[in-house]
């Protein structure tokens, strides 16, 4: 017997459950982020776009309403990938100058990460003729376009402080030291 043949409507639902996972997950990362952020401007700007991410988590419930499928994620390792990478890299660097730096680049990357998979949601969407799932999934990328371009001037200020921190830190003999809250990042 041959096996059903897979369809766009198969792709979309698919792709819908994968970055409902992420957005789940990255809700959690923001937070985390927020906690880690020595900034206190980059610590609101992720504390507000966790809240905005709780907020497209339901927009995407409504999109599997829509759909008249259930609400179900599926396990996105690329997902999984970028939130190793962010452990990682809150371990190496969460008592540098670059700390700021390394976590905003760590954010941006799941940001990219949601815009591709919001992109090509929001355009299969209306080839498949679902307008109102369009729509909010155009509210959604547009929220991750916004927000990336915050991350952006937000991480041009990080990294020349980053390179400002670590050519103080080498004339001086020493780093900067007793970052708050970098222990908990560990």
């Amino acid at each position: 017997m041959a096996a059903k043949q897979k369809t766009l409507e198969d792709a979309f639902y698919e792709t819908l459950k994968d970055v409902f996972y992420a957005e789940k997950q990255s809700v959690r990362a923001l937070k985390k982020s927020a906690k880690n952020a020595e900034s206190d401007e980059l610590r609101q700007a992720f504390e507000t776009h966790a809240d905005e991410s709780a907020n497209q988590v339901e927009r995407l419930q409504q999109v599997f309403e829509i759909l008249g499928k259930p609400a179900r994620s599926k396990t996105c390792e690329a997902m999984q990938g970028l939130s190793a990478e962010m452990e990682e890299d809150l371990g190496d660097f969460g008592e540098t100058p670059a700390a700021d730096a390394v976590l905003i680049a760590s954010a941006q990357a799941i940001e990219h990460y949601e815009i591709a998979r919001y992109g090509t949601l929001r355009t299969w969407a209306g080839q498949l003729g679902h307008q109102d799932a369009v729509k909010l999934l155009e509210d959604t990328l547009r929220e991750e376009k916004k927000t990336d371009e915050l991350l952006t001037q937000l991480a041009e200020r990080a990294n020349s402080q980053a390179d400002q921190g670590e050519s103080e830190g080498v004339e001086s003999g020493s780093g900067r030291s007793g970052a708050r809250g970098r222990a908990k990042a560990k």
